[in-house]
């Protein structure tokens, strides 16, 4: 996993000096700055994940600086330091965007706490918003694309399910085939799509965190729990909870969530009253849960409970008349992202995209024309921008030819991934390493180029 970037913004060098400590021990990636201008400049070079902010500076206040943070990046973590008894100005800068607060004096295991639960949920508020800007004038399937017999029942059953005001939903398929967009698509149809659809991958989160994640939990419940939690299931009432891959639940949680499906209540762990909610569940599994229940892994009567209205997606290979469509607009894409012209498919390339079988289905077609998209030096993409499985039968090696700023070195054949890492670097030194202009440059946002550059661990 890559590293944390955090930048300390503290007039204290003491400290800054002794946070930033901290959290190197702990293999973070920190800077220190110690005012407004010296912390500017940082943000305006460097890609933050988080930053903790002194409320008083010796050149601005922080709340100038939190304001100046989120122009640059919204999506920048704040957590700000304060030593003023009125909680006043923190409460301002909450409702500027600040995710939390810590009042000095501070003991250096809450700093850290804090800091981790803040990066740790860092990825699901990007969805959650992400998700909340789709909801606003989209078509609620505009990302359902399919026109063969299979999608056309699915897109039926997706409209009907959505005029029902509670029913839950079962979506099952193969990974890659498009569960999360039904969900979406089964939210934005109904009557509850002005209000939050949550989504929650049970297998990304630890076991002994779900059900926090999910529930909430009282002050006092456990040992960390320093503060009232809402959970999920709170703050999806009125509106939709997709919980992805729910096989994946332990079996003692399930309880739980079999009592919401009934009842509409829960309790928050270490609650002794019952909170009454309004909520559609919307659950996805990739596994067979017929096949848990008689391994004694998943709950019969849950399963039933789910079961009301299932929507199978079929994989992509069963509904290949969808394929080359699909590429096509893959490719439209591709072309506005990349600032492309590739104006068709070859024949030939189409013919490999026909007999390939797609184990990874609409996802993967996804990858692979982002793939050739980025090879394609030409107007018309041909079998050689594709990957090596889809041309296995060929018998002939095809030469794939790479951009002169991003040179091949030796001569031998060079993976995509290392192409778009030298792609990135040349773009950067050429920005003289400036961050901004390089994302301006590549047609990316600063936080899909701070994600790269993690990704390839180019320094900066």
């Amino acid at each position: 996993m890559s590293k944390a970037n955090l930048l300390i913004v503290e007039d204290n060098v003491d400290l800054c000096e002794t946070l930033a400590d901290v959290f190197r021990k702990v293999d973070y990636n920190v800077q220190t700055a110690f005012s407004a201008r010296e912390a500017e400049k940082v943000l305006r070079r460097d890609l933050i994940d988080l930053v903790l902010l002194d409320l008083k500076l010796p050149d601005a206040s922080g709340l100038e600086v939190l304001t100046k943070i989120k122009e640059i990046d919204p999506d920048i973590l704040v957590i700000m330091i304060t030593a003023i008894t009125n909680a006043q100005p923190a409460v301002e800068a909450m409702k500027m965007g600040a995710y939390d607060y810590l009042m000095k004096p501070f003991e250096l295991d809450e700093v850290k706490l804090v800091v981790n639960k803040a990066l740790e949920t860092q990825t699901l508020k990007r969805e959650v918003s992400r998700y909340r800007r789709m909801q606003k004038g989209s078509y609620p399937d505009n990302e359902m694309y399919g026109e063969s017999p299979a999608m056309q029942e699915v897109k039926k059953l997706i409209k009907i399910v959505a005029e029902t005001p509670r029913t839950p939903v079962l979506i099952e398929g193969e990974s890659g085939t498009g569960k999360e967009l039904v969900a979406n698509a089964i939210h934005n149809w109904s009557a509850r799509a002005d209000k939050p659809l949550i989504k929650i991958n049970c297998a990304a989160i630890p076991e002994n965190l779900l059900e926090s994640e999910l529930f909430g939990h009282e002050k006092g419940a456990f040992t960390d729990a320093k503060h009232l939690k809402k959970g999920m299931f709170e703050m999806a009432n009125l509106g939709s909870i997709f919980l992805d891959e729910i096989s994946s639940m332990r079996l003692s949680l399930q309880p739980k969530l079999l009592r919401i499906l009934e009842t509409q209540t829960f309790r928050r762990i270490g609650g002794t009253s019952d909170i009454q909610i309004d909520v559609r569940v919307i659950a996805a599994s990739n596994q067979n849960l017929e096949e848990l229940v008689k391994a004694g892994e998943f709950r019969e009567d849950l399963l039933y409970r789910l079961k009301v209205m299932v929507i199978k997606l079929p994989p992509l290979r069963e509904r290949k008349e969808d394929i080359i469509p699909l590429a096509h607009i893959f490719l439209e894409r591709n072309n506005r992202e990349f600032n492309k012209n590739i104006q068709g498919i070859s024949d030939s390339a189409k013919e490999l995209l026909l007999k390939y079988q797609w184990p990874g289905n609409v996802r993967e077609l996804k990858n692979v024309m982002e793939r050739a998209a980025i090879l394609c030096q030409d107007t018309l993409l041909r079998p050689e921008h594709l990957p090596g499985e889809l041309r296995a039968h060929e018998s002939a090696v095809v030469t794939v030819s790479v951009p002169e700023e991003v040179p091949a070195g030796n001569g031998a054949p060079i993976s995509l991934a290392e192409m778009e890492k030298r792609h990135i670097q040349a773009t950067l030194k050429r920005c003289g390493g400036n961050k901004s202009r390089t994302a301006r440059e590549l047609g990316i946002s600063r936080s899909t180029l701070r994600e790269k550059m993690k990704l390839y661990k180019i320094p900066g």
